[in-house]
């Protein structure tokens, strides 16, 4: 562990006070200093500074002037290292569940509707250094409905997580083939007919497209609104991105197949075989979100699973991230996974890309996440070592430049940690003992 941390006043600390990067007059600055800062964003920063206030980065690097403000808090760092916020690109958080069992394909339902923000998992989460997750519906339908990118923001309702970019909530679609979706009727029962299955709906879907664009907005000639044309038609004019659960390699191909055919933009989730056809997968541009679990198994298509994915679709020029697809593994463990691609060939720059930096462009968040950079959101986590040493610990995590997990915290300590009622989201009395807390 590192040594004592303390918040103090910016006199205190002998700091220079500069007109540099004034801060708005009545905002509190948080000022990190003396820790090791991969940016993400160019060199690793020894002994770096970084200023945050308002909820964005104010300034960082090894020369920092600090801004004038009423409120400055300085946090000591020495001997930890920052990181940015992680981003989870797959996640199960909160438990959203979408479409049902009446048809394969239904693009109008939303995790949105569907998110439970008081789930134990959030807080979980966030004691595993995770800022930013992409929540998906399941995998049981061709397409299961809309996405949610969000904030693991202290919530009380699903509203205080979202992010919202130029007035629309910012998602993507979940879709998927392979064994998942392959059921009884109306499902399909085979890989062929899948395909099949997806491409009429993209076919109505350019149709539905066609109506509308032959109506030039009169409304009188527009066609009856369809919620699902519609989400099919945001697919195909790219202002969604496709999120795919694919294991098997003739099913990622497959994929791929559909891309070229529609045009549209997809990240493919799991890829268990990426590394049989990683030069296929980079010549096609395909992003990837791999996962990396202990004890790999659970379903027939993912036998071949190998660490080594990572490593050989980082070799073929692939974008990669890493996901936890929480609950599958731990969101707490999201660092160690990323340490697993380590241990298998990946670089140490591009696994810890993979959970950052990479990981916000598959979401088209990194222009607001993913680095540590001036005007960027103020996401980071305070570590007490390497981020990939076993014993390293998630010390903090900030969003948006407030703190949601503190291990020195005792309540937060035990989301970390686990133990009696830790997963919990309310705590137990007696009418006649007093909580039980306090025993």
């Amino acid at each position: 562990m590192i040594p004592s941390r303390f918040l103090g006043s910016l006199a205190a600390a002998g700091f220079l006070v500069a007109s540099h990067g004034a801060a708005p007059a009545q905002a509190r600055v948080d000022v990190f200093t003396g820790a090791t800062i991969h940016t993400m964003a160019g060199e690793v920063i020894e002994n770096g500074t970084l200023v945050v206030s308002d909820g964005e980065i104010l300034d960082i690097g090894d020369d920092v002037l600090l801004p004038r403000a009423a409120d400055v808090q300085v946090h000591e760092l020495e001997g930890a290292v920052i990181i940015p916020g992680l981003v989870d690109t797959h996640s199960h958080l909160g438990g959203p569940w979408a479409a049902d069992g009446s048809e394969p394909i239904q693009p109008e339902c939303r995790s949105l509707d569907a998110i439970n923000v008081r789930d134990a998992g959030f807080q979980k989460a966030q004691a595993g250094g995770i800022t930013t997750a992409n929540i998906m519906p399941g995998s049981g339908h061709l397409l299961s409905g809309q996405t949610l990118y969000v904030k693991l923001r202290d919530a009380g309702k699903v509203e205080d997580i979202l992010i919202v970019e130029d007035g629309v909530v910012a998602g993507g679609v979940k879709m998927a083939n392979g064994t998942n979706s392959q059921k009884d009727a109306p499902f399909p029962g085979t890989r062929g007919k899948s395909a099949a299955l997806v491409r009429e709906a993209f076919v109505a879907a350019q149709d539905y497209q066609k109506k509308i664009e032959a109506a030039d907005g009169d409304a009188s000639k527009l066609p009856p609104r369809d919620l699902g044309m519609e989400t099919l038609v945001d697919i195909l004019e790219q202002r969604r991105v496709v999120h795919h659960h694919t294991h098997r390699h003739d099913d990622v191909l497959t994929v791929l197949r559909l891309q070229e055919e529609f045009g549209f933009r997809v990240v493919l989730h799991h890829v268990s075989e990426a590394w049989k056809i990683a030069d296929e997968i980079a010549a096609a541009g395909a992003p990837c979100s791999i996962i990396l679990l202990d004890s790999p198994g659970g379903k027939h298509e993912a036998v071949d699973l190998d660490w080594k994915n990572g490593a050989m679709l980082e070799e073929a020029g692939a974008s990669v991230s890493i996901h936890t697809d929480d609950p599958i593994t731990d969101s707490r463990l999201f660092l160690r996974a990323a340490a697993f691609a380590v241990r298998a060939g990946m670089s140490r720059e591009a696994a810890l890309a993979a959970v950052t930096s990479e990981a916000a462009k598959q979401l088209d968040l990194d222009h607001r996440i993913g680095t540590l950079e001036e005007g960027k959101d103020a996401d980071f986590v305070i570590l007490s070592g390497d981020p990939f040493a076993v014993r390293t610990r998630v010390l903090e995590t900030w969003v948006e430049g407030e703190k949601v997990f503190d291990l020195d915290d005792q309540k937060d300590r035990l989301w970390a940690e686990g133990g009696y009622r830790a997963s919990q989201p309310q705590a137990f009395t007696w009418c006649c003992h007093g909580d039980l807390e306090a025993k």
